[in-house]
């Protein structure tokens, strides 16, 4: 899962969490598990290098993950842990040419991908002007999370990364509510609903609570997604198609790849058009 290969272009401020493949020793491809299924062909094992990892540390199908079966590894996004494992935690020690390094490097990276995914949900926080008043608490987690990023690979091991995302959530729970509050009307609250398959087509979902919200090949064209929380939204094979997500809450580019989009969707300035759309 070593590519990302539809990576976002982030504004200042995010450029650290994008996944940068040339400077990472291919974690997401051997410290994950994946299991046969329609978004991978194979089946392997957590700390088991996938079969199409090349000596470099690159995907040897790159280009072709679709067509190989692994869309799964399309819709992956680091958000810059992996490079921040190889180089910063381990300094540039790779796991094959130093394998005493290789068990508590594949334990690091999924805490770190999950400080980083933090880090951009906070990030995006702080550039919401109705949150101005948590601006304060927001910058406070934002800089406890990278002093955490920063920390020794027995000290990451170690962490409670559960406990402090908790911590974290509550706040982005605050700024959602604060933002969705500028949106009139009565706004959906559809927190963690099983909506697979759901035919929202033209909703009106501006301000809408979506959180966790299953929405796998549920039917969102043209409908407008302004100010709605998709944190943790499952939008695979969604289709997106004229949607606006312009101003939505804590989308990321996983999310979008994970989905179904055309020219006409709108998105936020931070993130990209898929290549597959």
């Amino acid at each position: 899962m070593s590519s990302t290969p539809e990576a976002p272009s982030t504004p200042s401020g995010r450029l650290e969490l994008q996944a940068d493949c040339a400077g990472c020793f291919g974690l997401c491809c051997v410290a994950l598990p994946f299991a046969a299924s329609a978004d991978f062909a194979t089946t392997k094992d957590a700390g088991e290098p996938c079969r199409n990892l090349r000596t470099d540390f690159r995907c040897g199908i790159h280009s072709r993950l679709r067509e190989k079966g692994f869309s799964g590894c399309t819709v992956f996004d680091c958000f810059g842990a992996g490079q921040k494992v190889s180089q910063h935690t381990f300094e540039g020690r790779d796991w094959r040419q130093h394998p005493e390094t290789a068990s508590e490097m594949f334990a690091v990276f999924p805490v770190m991908r999950q400080l980083h995914e933090l880090l951009w949900y906070l990030t995006e926080a702080l550039t919401l002007p109705p949150a101005r008043p948590l601006h304060g608490e927001l910058r406070h987690a934002l800089h406890e999370t990278e002093r955490l990023t920063r920390g020794a690979a027995p000290d990451l091991r170690e962490l409670d990364v559960a406990a402090h995302r908790a911590e974290v959530s509550r706040l982005l729970l605050r700024t959602s509510e604060l933002v969705r509050a500028r949106i009139p009307g009565r706004k959906k609250n559809r927190r963690g609903a099983d909506l697979i398959g759901a035919r929202l087509r033209g909703a009106d979902l501006r301000g809408a609570n979506l959180r966790g919200a299953y929405l796998i090949a549920a039917d969102l064209g043209r409908a407008d997604l302004t100010a709605a929380d998709l944190i943790g939204a499952d939008l695979r094979d969604a289709d997106l198609r004229g949607a606006d997500l312009t101003d939505a809450l804590f989308l990321t580019q996983a999310q979008l790849n994970a989905g179904r989009g055309d020219a006409a969707t709108r998105l936020p300035s931070a993130l990209t058009r898929p290549a597959h759309w």
